[in-house]
């Protein structure tokens, strides 16, 4: 019998802003990306998604893509604070969003120079400007992250020539104990030194400073990276429950690079269609399992401000999916929805706070309205609750509005 859970993450594919995002993020109460590809592209087809009820979910039709009489769909609200990819996967993995703070690392500097020091690192404090950031162990920089939203995160970063990746995420994850910002993000790669870390510092609105990634030369070789989230516990997550249970866990795509996996398989990838041959294959493959893919290049459209691109993307996606179903039986289900919104004609390059699709297949289930859900962390704990696994931390199922358990599989 094959028992199959996917979901699909259309990274950055937003149906329209969420309630309370003008005073989360005023600006994202104008954000709609599909209705912002639709307008740029009217002509836009997307059979697939058409038929899993994209239009049903979105509220609206188009001249070429209408509602599906027979789809089952809904939406989902973010739970997470903001629109963040990282938090949005933890999100829909099961995970119960703590807000974050939005801090200087100079907020920060000497807790995090005193918890490393009680644990044996030598710690340097390198100031310049008035602002400070820390050196641990002689090679390994901790300060702000100067890539995303500032004050959201910090970095770790380190060449791995000098130092190893696994004592780099020692350090971080001390980091991690004290400070309360989204994200501490460690990082490395070979054949860059500690003068090239230097060499790229960055000081940003006279409050932050840090090591600007791309300056750092650690992308260009042995590149390794980890996320570490605020609140994040992998315990309480779907992939590590259903590890636990005998379930396979594949991930795909970022994801694969943003959520644990201990004991399954993650594979990083992201041209769009890599990333569904990956996941067809995957299926072929899989009698029993749970599969998530992240389609990321939706997302990098999006903050490209290519409706083109994206346009491009969601087609190359939903031809993806026509290869996909009919893989599919009886006893599995699809999941296809996005993370947050990423509107490519809203003026800015940010991601925005919108609803996301929850499109629904499961072969011969026919008229299933899920509703509006009010966290993303009811797909994790409906695929749990499908495997008679656990339940996630967060997150309430709905498997019993999509056809329940899998047949001969009933409690």
């Amino acid at each position: 019998m094959k028992q199959r859970f996917i979901i699909i993450v259309l990274d950055g594919f937003g149906i329209g802003a969420m309630p309370d995002a003008a005073v989360v993020r005023p600006g994202d109460e104008k954000a709609n990306t599909l209705r912002s590809i639709l307008k740029d592209h009217p002509d836009l087809k997307l059979p697939t998604l058409e038929k899993l009820g994209l239009m049903n979910a979105y509220g609206s039709e188009s001249e070429f893509m209408k509602f599906s009489p027979e789809a089952n769909y809904g939406k989902s609200e973010l739970m997470h604070f903001g629109a963040d990819t990282f938090m949005g996967h933890q999100e829909i993995m099961g995970t119960l969003p703590k807000k974050p703070t939005v801090d200087p690392f100079q907020t920060h500097v000497n807790a995090v120079a005193k918890i490393l020091k009680d644990h044996g690192h030598k710690v340097e404090i390198i100031t310049h400007h008035g602002l400070s950031y820390l050196v641990a162990d002689d090679y390994v920089t901790v300060a702000d992250n100067l890539e995303a939203d500032l004050g959201m995160c910090y970095n770790v970063t380190a060449p791995l020539d000098y130092i190893s990746f696994e004592k780099e995420c020692e350090i971080a994850e001390l980091v991690r104990q004290v400070v309360t910002v989204g994200r501490v993000i460690v990082f490395g790669g070979t054949g860059n030194n500690m003068q090239d870390l230097f060499n790229a510092e960055e000081i940003r609105q006279g409050k932050f400073i840090g090591i600007a990634s791309a300056k750092s030369k650690s992308y260009e070789h042995g590149y390794q990276c980890r996320h570490l989230g605020y609140g994040v516990d992998k315990n309480v997550q779907a992939p590590t429950i259903l590890t636990k249970a005998g379930v396979p866990v594949t991930l795909i795509g970022k994801v694969a690079d943003i959520v644990a996996n201990d004991g399954g398989t993650s594979i990083s990838c992201v041209p769009t269609p890599e990333c569904m041959q990956l996941t067809i294959d995957a299926v072929k493959k899989m009698d029993r399992g749970f599969i998530c893919t992240n389609v990321q290049e939706t997302d990098l459209a999006g903050h490209s401000q290519d409706s083109t691109r994206y346009k491009e993307v969601l087609e190359q996606a939903d031809a993806g999916l026509a290869e996909l179903l009919p893989l599919l039986g009886e006893d599995d289900i699809l999941i296809v929805q996005a993370d947050h919104g990423n509107d490519p004609d809203i003026g800015t390059s940010r991601h925005t706070r919108e609803c996301v699709p929850l499109l629904i297949y499961r072969k011969g289930l026919k008229n299933a309205h899920v509703g509006t859900r009010k966290t993303m962390s009811d797909n994790g704990a409906t695929c749990c609750d499908y495997f008679h696994a656990a339940a996630p931390e967060n997150g309430t199922s709905y498997l019993n509005l999509i056809g329940g358990y899998a047949s001969g599989n009933e409690e």
